[in-house]
């Protein structure tokens, strides 16, 4: 199978990089949600919801920057899920232009706090402490803790309810280079999409299917680097990650997805949620890329997430992933077209 010959999108202008990061259940994502103005990323009280790297273009006052939302820091080094969700953590931090390591100003400095404080030392990217959760008072003491961290005066906000942001303002605008900013700043925002000529518009395309076919190692091979978490465990991806790619000189946002499995086997909170957040990139997608497993092909659930697909009037694109598993290629290719001509009338020739 050839290389894809592609490149991730160009950057319009170079943007100012800001990574988010700190402990789970510190407010990253709420964090990430309101620079970005949209809601982006999943939140949830249950600590570790975010796993993969994820980016947004933010706005503070004049400010407009690039922001990077991460996984919790955990304190593991080996070959697990904690692992690999911590070096995409520190891969963050190490190609932004400034780190807002975040705290929980409630529970105050925890060792693993300090211990993540050494690890961005290590890395040597300007950092800046955020205590978050200070709304009221319950957040002074926390906030008097963070001092030992040894990254200067924390900046206090609550992510939650929108304050303090002025100091975060002042602190990114300390740090980013005058000509990026007045770059940024006379570039403004994004051009509207819907008013872009449609030769201009990117292409929304959904990678879906699901759980463990290769969605995400498919995105990471079309994009050249190891951008979403993969591994053998089943629906490591929880919500849907959105990034630019160009293909032959096509603008396209790439959607990776959480794995859908039948509404029967979902008796998880999170994994209600990924799933929820999966039907909404089906709806709001042009092209959705079904992923199939070459060794499993078409089950019931393939088939009922292709109606769903067809059903949206959404373009339906059939992958068969693992096919070098496959001992008798041909023997499936004409089991697929039976099964789809039988099942799925309504997409005839896809």
């Amino acid at each position: 199978m050839d290389e894809p010959r592609a490149s991730a999108a160009p950057e319009p202008l170079r943007l100012f990089a800001v990574a988010i990061v700190g402990r789970p259940n510190v407010g990253k994502s709420t964090l990430f949600n309101r620079l970005t103005g949209r809601r982006l990323a999943l939140v949830d009280d249950t600590p570790g919801l975010t796993r993969d790297r994820r980016e947004g273009r933010a706005r503070l006052g004049p400010l407009v920057f690039r922001v990077f939302d991460t996984a919790g820091f955990e304190d593991a080094d080996d070959a697990s899920l904690e692992a690999r969700m911590r070096r995409q953590t520190e891969e963050a931090a190490r190609v932004a232009d400034l780190v807002l390591f975040v705290i929980d100003a409630r529970l105050g400095v925890t060792p693993l706090d300090r211990e993540f404080a050494r690890v961005l030392r290590r890395i040597g990217r300007p950092v800046r402490v955020v205590a978050n959760k200070c709304e009221g008072r319950a957040g002074v003491p926390g906030l008097a803790d963070a001092h030992a961290l040894g990254y200067g005066d924390p900046i206090a906000v609550s992510a939650e309810h929108a304050e303090g942001f002025a100091g975060l303002q002042a602190a990114i605008a300390a740090v980013m280079p005058e000509e990026i900013r007045a770059a940024a700043t006379a570039a403004g925002d994004e051009p509207d999409i819907a008013a872009l000529p449609p030769e201009d518009r990117p292409i929304r395309l959904a990678i879906i299917g699901r759980p463990n076919v290769g969605k995400s190692t498919l995105v990471n091979r079309l994009l050249g680097e190891e951008r979403m978490l993969t591994g053998p465990e089943a629906g490591i991806t929880r919500d849907a990650v959105e990034t630019e790619w160009q293909w032959h000189g096509r603008r396209l946002r790439l959607v990776d997805t959480a794995g859908m499995r039948r509404k029967a086997r979902i008796d998880d909170r999170l994994e209600r949620l990924a799933v929820s957040d999966s039907l909404r990139v089906i709806r709001e997608c042009q092209v959705a890329a079904l992923i199939l497993d070459a060794t499993q092909p078409l089950e019931k659930q393939d088939l009922q997430i292709a109606r769903l697909v067809v059903e949206e009037g959404r373009a339906l694109v059939i992958v068969v992933n693992k096919w070098d598993l496959v001992e008798d290629p041909q023997a499936v290719l004409r089991e697929l077209r039976r099964r789809l001509e039988m099942s799925l009338p309504q997409v005839r020739g896809v």
